[in-house]
């Protein structure tokens, strides 16, 4: 990934809060044929320090977990919020006419070799996992143990569990940090009053 240093993030911490919060990924391996890219949610475990672990399942109909060559790395790619910016938001506009239009947006790339594991019990603490990840933010959470048990055992023959122990991890932040400070405030003013507060949000904290 391209990164000039004013866009470059690599605190440890600050990215795998970033992929806890989008961890939505897409997945990116090389094939015999060439590139193979799937869109899966993955959990990140902490260990091995100091980068952790990348954990998800596919079908197995999906040939990636069968077709990825094991000698060239996977890349798993966490997306966040993301928004054109006009440089009408710019003071400098009006000043030199020196603007043009941009994109902010926040991702974070991780890279690491594909294995696959087929263990029920892993696979089964995985599933459990990432449901209660998600299920945090419901009144009434399911659990999978509201399936019933001979059921649970056929979904879990059905797919294949992924890691990827991760190797490199960036992550860059484009939200105006090569702007002068009056077209930062414009930029976060513009994207705020047309609907973009989460990247507003972004804009104000990388430029202080």
């Amino acid at each position: 990934m391209y990164l000039p240093p004013h866009f470059r993030e690599d605190r440890v911490d600050v990215l795998h809060r970033f992929i806890e919060l989008h961890n939505f990924a897409t997945l990116v391996t090389m094939g015999p044929d060439g590139l193979i890219a799937n869109h899966i949610p993955l959990v990140l475990e902490p260990e091995p320090g100091p980068l952790g672990t990348l954990r998800g399942h596919v079908s197995k109909a999906n040939p990636q977990w069968r077709d990825s060559l094991p000698d060239i790395s996977a890349l798993a790619i966490f997306q966040g919020p993301s928004a054109y910016v006009t440089p009408s938001w710019y003071p400098s506009r009006q000043e030199t006419g020196r603007v043009v239009p941009t994109y902010n947006y926040v991702v974070v790339h991780a890279h690491g070799p594909l294995r696959t594991f087929d263990d029920p019990a892993l696979l089964e603490q995985h599933v459990r996992t990432l449901t209660d990840l998600h299920e945090a933010v419901f009144p009434e959470p399911w659990k999978v143990d509201d399936a019933p048990a001979d059921f649970l055992q056929a979904m879990l023959k059905s797919i294949v569990g992924i890691e990827i122990p991760i190797e490199r991890l960036e992550g860059k932040w484009k939200v105006n940090q090569n702007r002068l400070p009056a077209d930062r405030a414009g930029a976060e003013a513009g994207l705020r009053a047309s609907g973009c507060p989460a990247m507003a949000d972004l804009v104000k904290a990388a430029n202080k």
